[in-house]
């Protein structure tokens, strides 16, 4: 059974910083995009960032989130900072493989 099951999400104020971690099980994702999106309260699901022969970012989080991978742990990461209330949201882990694997979500919650 595949899992994604993602980590590090917490309440953080504006300005501050959070390391989302992901990890891979089930299979080898190695050949594979792995990517962030978020969901915020009352919007639609968006993209955050991806990595796959490169990296790629939304705008708004360019500069501020950084999406690495580790292939021989399975892992991906996302450390983000200089965080903004409007990047609070449910952020989930992603595998673009024959079909496309989600996580479970974590919370990040930017407030004062």
């Amino acid at each position: 059974q595949v899992q994604l099951i993602e980590s590090g999400g917490g309440l953080v104020e504006p300005g501050g910083s959070l390391r989302l971690s992901c990890v891979a099980s089930g299979r080898t994702f190695n050949d594979y995009p792995m990517a962030w999106f978020r969901q915020a309260p009352g919007k639609e699901r968006e993209y955050v960032a991806a990595t796959f022969r490169g990296t790629f970012y939304t705008d708004s989080v360019k500069d501020r989130f950084t999406i690495s991978r580790d292939d021989d742990r399975n892992m991906v990461f996302l450390q983000m900072n200089s965080l903004k209330p409007e990047d609070t949201a449910v952020y989930y882990c992603v595998c673009i493989a024959e079909k496309t694997y989600w996580g479970q979500g974590t919370q990040v919650t930017v407030s004062s």
